[in-house]
This record gives C-alpha cells, sequence and structure tokens, in this order.
C-alpha cells in the first residue's frame, strides 16, 4: 500500500510502518529534478505575493533526529525565497528567561506576522520530545503539553497562519552514514556533536516519542506530514510541492493598485 505525506486526520499511525526510503512513483532524482526546481521557481513567485497582499502567513515546522536534513532542506527548498520575507528561527536549549515562563512564551514570539513565511528548525515540540525522553520534567507536565500544543496551533490558524508539520525521517542506518561522513570530510567536522551520538543511543525512545506527538497533535488545522528522508532529493521534492499546494490553496491576490493611477505621468 502506498504510504501517506500527511497523516490522514483522525488516524493513529506508526512509525514504522513508513518507509524512510521510499520515493513514491521516482525512481531516481534526475526525473525528480526538473519538477522541484519548477516548485522552487513557483515558491518564489507565491511568496511575492503573500508578501505583497499581507493577509496570511505560513509557519513551516521542521522536525528530525539528528543529520536528518532540516538545515539542507530550508537551504535547498527555500533557495528562491526573498529573505526579507523569510523569517528562520533554530530552537536550542532554552534560556534561564525563557524558563521562567511556560513552554510556549518563546515560540510565540517568533510566529511568522502576515505576509511571511516562518520557518521552525526544531520548535515547541521539543517540549513533549527532549524533555520527554531525557526526564526533564515530570510524566504529567510533558502530556498536558500536547492540548496546550493544539490550542496554541489553533490559536495561530484562526489569526491567518497556515501551518506545515514535516518529520523528517531517516533510517537510523542512513543517521550513521551521514554522522560518518562528518568525521571524515573536514568541511562538516564543525557540524559533528558528540553529543549526537548520545541521542542516537536513544532512538527507540525519541521514535515512541514522536509518534506520540504526530497522532496526539495531527489536527486539520496544523498538519503532520511524515516525509521518507533518506533520499535527500526525494524529500526536497516533497516538501517545496506540499509548500506550494498550501500557498496555492489561500487564493493570493496582489493588492488593488492605487485609485487613479492609470493617471499619473511622471515627469
Amino acid at each position: 500500500m502506498k504510504q501517506p505525506i500527511q497523516v490522514p486526520d483522525g488516524e493513529k499511525i506508526r512509525l514504522k510502518d513508513f518507509d524512510p526510503d521510499d520515493t513514491g512513483k521516482y525512481e531516481d532524482k534526475d526525473e525528480a529534478k526538473a519538477e522541484t526546481e519548477k516548485n522552487i521557481e513557483h515558491l518564489a513567485e507565491l511568496q511575492e505575493v503573500l508578501y505583497a497582499e499581507g493577509k496570511h502567513a505560513l509557519l513551516i515546522i521542521l522536525q528530525a533526529m539528528d543529520a536528518a536534513g532540516k538545515d539542507g532542506t530550508i537551504k535547498q527548498v527555500m533557495s528562491g525565497v526573498n529573505p526579507q520575507g523569510c523569517i528562520v528561527t533554530s530552537f536550542k536549549a532554552p534560556t534561564p528567561l525563557e524558563l521562567a515562563h511556560d513552554f510556549l512564551w518563546r515560540v510565540h514570539q517568533h510566529a511568522p506576522p502576515k505576509g511571511y513565511l516562518g520557518i521552525f528548525n526544531r520548535s515547541h515540540y521539543e517540549d513533549v520530545l527532549i524533555v520527554r525522553v531525557h526526564n526533564l520534567v515530570p510524566e504529567k507536565v510533558w502530556r498536558d503539553r500536547y492540548d496546550h500544543i493544539n490550542n496554541f496551533e489553533k490559536l495561530l490558524a484562526d489569526n491567518g497562519v497556515t501551518i506545515l508539520k514535516f518529520f523528517l525521517h531517516i533510517s537510523k542506518d542512513e543517521q550513521k552514514e551521514r554522522l560518518e561522513k562528518r568525521l571524515e570530510d573536514e568541511s562538516k567536522n564543525w557540524k559533528f556533536n558528540p553529543g549526537d551520538l548520545k541521542e542516537r543511543d536513544l532512538w527507540e525512545e525519541y521514535m515512541e516519542a514522536y509518534e506520540d506527538a504526530i497522532n496526539k497533535c495531527n489536527t486539520p488545522w496544523a498538519p503532520w506530514h511524515v516525509v521518507p528522508a533518506n533520499k535527500k532529493w526525494y524529500r526536497n521534492l516533497v516538501i517545496s510541492e506540499r509548500i506550494v499546494e498550501a500557498l496555492e490553496s489561500l487564493d493570493l491576490k496582489y493588492p488593488p493598485a492605487p485609485e487613479g493611477i492609470e493617471k499619473i505621468v511622471i515627469e
């Protein structure tokens, strides 16, 4: 059976049923390259109208295990985007000030304003992922956060923010290869973090946490997408396609010209 990209509303999924090597109907990257480039070009056009109209915003949330390609997705898929209308936020360990507030306080500040694309490289979902896996808060606390997240995302959606959530799904073997390349390639050494190996040891715990986050926070206003990410070219194709579809669904239009513009003469 063909595995879905967007998780069906109301259905519970198991990540072990999703093949990270899946490439849909495509045999190789050459076959998909033209479509991806077309999507990237169209995305740039749509972003210009989004910015000019100023009535909607799009929030793209990228979650994944280490080395799954969050940075690469941003670099490739957003290569044609005008930086003036795009805000990328990477969420690291919370600061003392952020810890003094509720867990969504720091996130809400970075929600994209109308007219903008917002990209979260990791997000508020870390507070039901790493926090859960490492027992940083009591279970009662992180379990309550699923409802808080759903309500938060509903608030954003009700205020004109379209939300797309992507889990970049790679296999443990693929992660091993990518981490090894970071060790072998001097230009990628800086990307290697010994702490990633400790997180890798907790792979099964993370898969369980991701599965719960996807199942409990997959809503009509903020759907999850499970993107097979072992093949970078297919990952980029799928995500670019979904972003373009979301922007097209907004029926974006340039704002009307000032009244009497046809009579203006510039000397």
